[in-house]
């Protein structure tokens, strides 16, 4: 039998975000960014109170308390990113091929990697923002789903295949996460 018991999180949020339920969506608004999300279990309840919102499920098994915490979490990272932001820093590495990268509408364009003929091409999601500058790619904005899966697909679409990757270590790697200040 499952050990049943309540579990209960509290986000606190900060005056300049307004947060809102509207039945299984979660929207955190700030001046500049509005993120909105679906967060629904049928034994998982989410509800503002006061300058808090309470994440809870009543006699929860493991997999309701697992989805409380990882709720409290998805709020937390809606709220950084409304108010702060997302930030991701990824170097160009190359040493046989010179390469050349650069966004190009909602996909970022990879030419000449390894000396091949035609280009890579990695689809930018959400409302991130991409920026070359030497060998420098800096991806923000307020979605850190978004953006963390930006730039997973900009160093998947790097990714070498027969080759011995110890002596062909071209590519496009993550080097920095972190909220913006």
């Amino acid at each position: 039998m499952p050990v049943a018991g309540v579990v209960e999180e509290r986000v606190t949020v900060p005056e300049a975000v307004e947060v809102r339920v509207e039945g299984d969506h979660l929207v955190v608004a700030s001046k500049t960014h509005t993120l909105r999300r679906t967060l629904s279990h049928p034994r998982v309840r989410i509800a503002r109170e006061g300058d808090e919102v309470r994440i809870w499920s009543e006699l929860a098994t493991k997999r309701e308390k697992a989805l409380v915490g990882a709720f409290a979490a998805h709020v937390r990272n809606m709220i950084v990113g409304v108010t702060q932001g997302f930030r991701y820093e990824m170097r160009i590495v190359y040493s046989h091929f010179p390469m050349k990268a650069a966004p190009k509408g909602e996909d970022f364009i990879i030419e000449n990697f390894l000396g091949e003929k035609y280009p890579r091409k990695a689809r930018i999601l959400g409302g991130t923002k991409v920026e070359v500058s030497g060998d420098q790619v800096i991806l923000t904005g307020p979605d850190v789903e978004a953006v963390s899966q930006t730039a997973a697909n900009i160093e998947r679409a790097t990714r070498i295949r027969g080759f011995d990757s110890r002596v062909f270590q071209d590519g496009i790697y993550i080097t920095k996460k972190a909220a913006e200040a």
